[in-house]
């Protein structure tokens, strides 16, 4: 099952990304033709985008709740980076709803931006292409669910959210710090014409139940297996000592061998 698809910018490469944990990276003019498996994720791989600027970089989400940095046409990991341990607070260590819907790249910062599926946070990294290497810089928190993020080069980050009266927030980095910029004659404009069509809107987006049913579903059916087999031996154990008289002990065994002798004197 294939999740999402990326082009190399030079039009060489098709990437793949499916259910089976797997990236492919194939040949354009011939998609049988595989050059390359980017593995190393646990779980479905959600999301994938060909940096723009630096088009041997591949960033790359799972529900294993990682966002990965990879030399693509190699197949080789540059970056593991552990979303939960990321999170604030940081009692929440569950990696589940941490897989991706979104990622976007702003190349006038350098900045990653990772919507996840369903959590109220957008997670903020800047790339180091010369250590190519990702920093993780800042953590967005809503109090709406978070439909969609996109960047536009000359305003920001624009975020798509689940609340009538504010359902587009623009946000710009201030002073190293993201920050939520004061409703504009732009954002009142798009935010009137969001209102008009909110219950379209509202349904659409709700409509499916996102990446939960791609999650690996684990059975212990080992547990019961052992515990109906002690209860069938136990059954058949005693099964067994009512067909069969426990034995005597010697004392016992010499008295009535006694008694049958004398019986037969």
């Amino acid at each position: 099952m294939l999740l999402d698809v990326a082009v190399s910018p030079d039009d060489q490469f098709v990437l793949t990304a499916d259910r089976d944990e797997k990236i492919r990276v194939s040949w354009a003019a011939a998609p049988h033709s595989i050059e390359a498996f980017c593995l190393g994720h646990t779980e479905f791989v959600s999301r994938i985008l060909v940096v723009p600027s630096h088009p041997e970089l591949l960033l790359s989400s799972s529900g294993d709740g990682t966002l990965r940095l990879w030399e693509y046409r190699s197949g080789c990991q540059l970056q593991c980076c552990d979303l939960a341990s990321l999170r604030e607070p940081a009692d929440h260590q569950d990696h589940k709803g941490l897989a991706a819907s979104r990622i976007a790249f702003w190349g006038q910062e350098s900045c990653v931006v990772l919507l996840c599926e369903c959590v109220p946070v957008v997670f903020i990294f800047q790339l180091d292409a010369s250590k190519q290497q990702l920093v993780f810089r800042q953590q967005l928190t809503f109090p709406h669910r978070v439909w969609d993020i996109v960047f536009e080069d000359s305003q920001g980050l624009w975020v798509l959210q689940d609340c009538r009266d504010a359902p587009l927030v623009l946000w710009r980095p201030v002073g190293g710090q993201w920050q939520a910029v004061p409703e504009g004659a732009v954002s009142r404009r798009l935010c009137s014409h969001l209102r008009e069509s909110w219950a379209m809107l509202e349904g659409s987006v709700g409509a499916d139940d996102g990446f939960r049913s791609l999650y690996k579903a684990t059975f212990d059916n080992m547990t019961s297996y052992l515990k109906k087999k002690e209860e069938r031996l136990q059954q058949q154990l005693k099964k067994k000592r009512q067909r069969s008289p426990l034995p005597q002990s010697p004392e016992q065994t010499k008295k009535a061998c006694s008694e049958q002798s004398a019986l037969g004197c």
